[in-house]
């Protein structure tokens, strides 16, 4: 069994800073990729980003030069660097890891962007 753990959610003034955080443990498997996606109030999930075994990167639109997703392999753990954040930035933020035909999703941490 594998568990996907998110942290690092909280409230931030716009224009301000968040670190999450998302740690696999359990079970070891071939992580093939790893993505964030949020899903805001009455809307769609969508990505935010996301970044492959071999460390190639994709962003959506809406977050491209102000967010940065990285990884340590060793801690089996993915980051979330989000600067600048604005208040249509808040949403629950969910980290999904995916194997081979598996994948596993955390329970989503609460950020919240208001003045």
């Amino acid at each position: 069994q594998v568990q996907v753990v998110e942290s690092g959610g909280g409230l931030v003034q716009p224009g301000g800073s968040l670190r999450l955080s998302c740690a696999a443990s359990g079970r070891r498997f071939s992580v093939v990729a790893t993505g964030w996606y949020r899903q805001a109030p009455g809307k769609q999930r969508e990505l935010v980003a996301r970044i492959t075994s071999g460390g190639s990167t994709n962003y959506a639109d809406s977050v491209k030069g102000r967010f940065t997703i990285s990884r340590d392999n060793a801690k089996n753990t993915v980051y979330l660097q989000m600067n600048s954040l604005k208040p249509e930035d808040t949403a629950v933020y969910y980290c999904k890891f995916v194997g081979f035909g598996v994948e596993y999703w955390g329970q989503g941490t609460q950020v919240t962007v208001s003045s």
